[in-house]
C-alpha cells in the first residue's frame, strides 16, 4: 500500500505492508488526512517515532467487527490496555502501556490502510464532509479546555498562538460568550479570528498587564509561556497545550498536543508563576463526541481552514506546504469517496 513513513528520513513508500488488525480491532481504507504542527515535530525527532506517521483522519471502515464494516468514521488516537492502574482509575488516555496513531508505537493514517480498535472508532453523520471530519480529533482537542476550566460570559481569557489549534480553541471558547482575544503573529490567522468576530491582535501590540483568568498557550514556544505568564492575572490559570523541550526546561515532549506557530527556545522562566500563584493545567485530548456535535450543528467552521490538498503521492511536496504560515491547514487525500 501507499504511505508517508519516517525513519531518519521522511519518504513516500508506494509498497509498504498492509496492516493487520489484532483482536478487537478494524481496519480503515482512509479518504482524507490532515498534516498538523505534531507531524512537523516528528520529522525533528520528537518521540524518537519511526513509521508511518498521521493522526488526523477520516476513512471508511473495510475489515474487522461487521457492526462497523462500510461505516464512515474517525478515530481516537490513543491505544489502551484497560487493565493497568490509570485504565482501571478512568484515566486511560494516559494508559501505562498506550500506544498513540502516527505518534508513538503504532503506525498512522498517512496510509491507504490504517488499524485502530474498534472502540476508537466514531462514526460520521452525513452532515459532516470529509474535509470537516479530518478536525475532528484537533477540535476535541480544543473541547477539552473548556472540559478542564469552568469557562463564563464574564472570564476574561486569552489565546497565545494562532496557528491551527489556536484557532479552533479560539471557535470553542466563542461558543462560550467569554470575553476573548486571539494573540498571534500570523496576520493570515489573526485575519481569520476577525472574520469569525474574534477579537485577534499581534502579540506586539499587546499590552502584557496581567489581566486574564485564563490564558491558554498553544505557540509551540517556550516564549509563548512567557506572554502567557504576564498575561494571566495573579491566581488565574494558564492551560498549557504546547509541547516543548528547549534548553532548561528539564521537559520531555508528550504525544498528542501541537505547537501553534514557532517551537525551540532556550527555557522558561517560571518565577512569576510562583510569585502570582498561578495555576498551570497541562491539557491534551478531548471528547469526540463534542467535536462531532459541534461540527454537525455548525457551531465551529473549519471548511475555510484547508489550505491545500495534495494526493498521497506528492505527501513530501504536502509536508513542505504545511510548514508555510501562509497554508493553515493542508490535507492528504488518500482514498477520496
Amino acid at each position: 500500500m501507499r504511505a508517508i513513513r519516517f525513519a531518519e528520513s521522511l519518504s513516500y513508500d508506494a509498497a509498504y505492508s498492509e496492516p493487520h488488525p489484532g483482536n478487537g480491532e478494524c481496519v480503515v481504507r482512509v479518504h482524507l488526512a490532515g498534516i498538523c504542527a505534531t507531524d512537523h515535530h516528528i520529522v525533528r525527532g520528537y518521540m524518537g517515532f519511526s513509521g508511518v506517521l498521521g493522526h488526523e483522519m477520516v476513512g471508511t471502515v473495510v475489515e474487522g467487527s461487521e457492526a462497523w464494516i462500510g461505516k464512515r468514521v474517525a478515530g481516537e488516537i490513543n491505544c489502551v490496555c484497560r487493565r493497568c492502574d490509570l485504565c482501571q482509575a478512568g484515566l486511560s488516555s494516559h494508559c501505562r502501556e498506550r500506544t498513540v496513531m502516527g505518534i508513538a508505537g503504532r503506525d498512522g493514517c498517512f496510509a491507504d490502510l490504517v488499524t485502530l480498535p474498534e472502540r476508537n472508532l466514531h462514526e460520521v453523520p452525513e452532515t459532516i464532509s470529509d474535509e470537516e471530519a479530518v478536525f475532528i480529533e484537533p477540535l476535541a482537542a480544543a473541547y477539552q479546555v473548556i472540559q478542564q476550566v469552568p469557562i463564563e460570559p464574564r472570564t476574561r481569557i486569552a489565546v497565545v498562538g494562532s496557528g491551527r489549534l489556536g484557532l479552533l480553541i479560539a471557535q470553542v471558547l466563542a461558543t462560550t460568550g467569554c470575553k476573548l482575544e486571539v494573540v498571534g503573529r500570523n496576520p493570515k490567522t489573526l485575519l481569520f479570528c476577525e472574520k469569525k468576530r474574534i477579537q485577534s491582535k499581534s502579540v506586539d501590540e499587546v499590552r502584557l498587564k496581567n489581566d486574564r483568568d485564563v490564558v491558554v498557550e498553544c505557540t509551540g514556544s517556550p516564549k509563548g509561556m512567557g506572554i502567557a505568564l504576564a498575561m494571566v492575572r495573579p491566581r488565574g490559570t494558564v492551560v498549557l497545550k504546547s509541547t516543548y523541550a528547549g534548553k532548561g526546561t528539564g521537559a520531555r515532549r508528550h504525544e498528542g498536543t501541537e505547537g501553534g506557530e514557532e517551537g525551540g527556545g532556550d527555557g522558561v522562566d517560571l518565577a512569576p508563576m510562583v510569585v502570582n500563584e498561578v495555576t498551570l493545567l497541562g491539557s491534551r485530548c478531548g471528547p469526540f463526541s463534542e467535536a462531532i456535535n459541534a461540527l454537525a450543528r455548525r457551531a465551529v467552521e473549519v471548511s475555510s481552514m484547508v489550505a491545500r490538498v495534495f494526493p498521497i503521492e506528492r505527501g513530501l511536496e504536502a509536508f513542505e506546504a504545511s510548514a508555510d504560515p501562509a497554508n493553515i491547514k493542508v490535507l492528504l487525500k488518500i482514498n477520496p469517496r
